[in-house]
């Protein structure tokens, strides 16, 4: 197994409890990938995900309530800003139904035989002063601006009812890998799928030996290594090579005195200059708050050289702009994420461009039964989430389970 993220950590369970001997490969000095939970002023707070979408859907969300994790639902109101107070009550149901038309425009045209298409093309006109924010929202969610991503992608999470975790997204894949053979700081160098078995071999030089591999790791990774020989058929490289980066990024806010009340609660801000692409407010019911940057806020503090402290100022101009600088007297930022620079995500999930919806089912197929691939980019209906990252690894664990004898390696 490569890589000890939630597909990583999925694959593993799943050959365990079928008694096939595994080792589990990490570059990383923790599991959990792309999730991670640290702690602030003694509460824990997710730097990377931290929504259990698509509750009815999600194997973590089952597997959660079956082992007696603290899950909770995620309201479905929202707040509604416009300019610097809330919204009334006409300018709330206009915002609804603005997204409510979108995604139903949009749901439809995925649904429609034919090419494929940006999803861009499919939101309705006549949305009025609330068709900027529709796009810029789902842009944020889908990790690039909508005509960047396939149409066939747009309705993969539209399942209600997500959730979150008392004590961390990150925390909890933690625990799930307690006891797994998982060797940390071990990245894979080369992967030789010759002569009917596996060599992986690492960066230190150590090399092991197995009848198949699950490699998890991002494709953002992928398109640079490891090395495989012989090298992966045109096909599959161009299937891994024909993602997109996805790009959401967000800054830990402590502001005791925001506006909002009602915890864990998104925000929705119309006017001003500049807006949120994304706010999640009153995180448990503490302080914190998550602002959320989409690839147009990132790309632009990339540019400009600043990182971490780039983000910061970016979010309190932009939170000054909308509620004024006095109400930010007691804000600080104690944290930034940044999975497009970590070298071992170079991104916070993979997009499906137009055109290139079919990549998915393509790299479920094993490699010379040899190699198989899994993770959030795999999955169609949970694609850029940890749940769609544990139900592939799942998948592809048992696929490898039905050709290996238990108690072989």
């Amino acid at each position: 197994m490569i890589g000890a993220g939630a597909a990583g950590i999925g694959a593993a369970r799943t050959l365990v409890a079928r008694g096939v001997s595994v080792a589990v490969l990490e570059a990383r000095d923790r599991v959990g990938g792309r999730a991670l939970t640290v702690a602030l002023r003694g509460h824990a707070l997710d730097l990377g995900a931290h929504w259990l979408h698509a509750g009815p859907i999600n194997p973590l969300v089952a597997l959660g309530r079956a082992r007696g994790e603290r899950l909770r639902k995620a309201p479905q109101d929202s707040h509604v800003w416009v300019g610097r107070r809330p919204g009334r009550g006409d300018e709330v149901r206009a915002n609804a139904r603005a997204f409510a038309r979108a995604d139903q425009a949009m749901t439809r045209g995925a649904a429609r035989p034919g090419a494929d298409s940006p999803a861009a093309q499919a939101l309705p006109p006549g949305l009025g002063p609330w068709g900027a924010r529709v796009a810029q929202v789902h842009g944020l969610v889908s990790g690039r601006p909508l005509d960047e991503i396939s149409l066939h992608d747009f309705p993969s999470m539209e399942y209600s009812d997500n959730f979150f975790l008392a004590d961390g997204y990150g925390s909890y894949l933690a625990r799930l890998a307690d006891g797994l053979p998982v060797a940390l700081e071990t990245a894979v160098t080369q992967i030789d799928w010759s002569g009917g078995c596996v060599r992986v071999t690492t960066g230190a030089g150590t090399a092991y030996r197995a009848r198949a591999v699950i490699v998890t790791l991002p494709m953002m990774v992928l398109r640079d290594g490891p090395a495989f020989s012989p090298p992966l058929p045109n096909a599959v490289r161009a299937a891994i090579d024909g993602f997109t980066t996805g790009i959401y990024e967000h800054a830990v806010l402590h502001w005791p005195s925001s506006p909002f009340r009602g915890r864990d609660r998104l925000a929705a801000v119309h006017g001003g200059r500049r807006a949120p692409p994304g706010l999640l407010t009153r995180i448990d019911g503490t302080p914190f708050h998550y602002y959320e940057l989409d690839l147009h806020e990132a790309a632009a503090i990339d540019a400009a050289g600043t990182g971490a402290d780039g983000v910061r100022r970016h979010v309190r101009a932009v939170l000054a702009d909308l509620f004024g600088p006095a109400r930010l007297r007691d804000l600080t930022i104690p944290a930034v994420s940044a999975w497009r620079h970590d070298p071992w995500s170079r991104g916070s999930w993979a997009v499906v461009p137009p055109g290139h919806a079919g990549a998915r089912l393509h790299l479920r197929e094993p490699v010379g039964d040899a190699v198989w691939f899994a993770g959030e980019a795999l999955s169609r209906e949970q694609w850029g989430t940890v749940g769609g990252a544990y139900a592939e690894g799942t998948r592809a664990a048992e696929a490898v389970a039905e050709r290996i004898r238990p108690g072989t390696a």
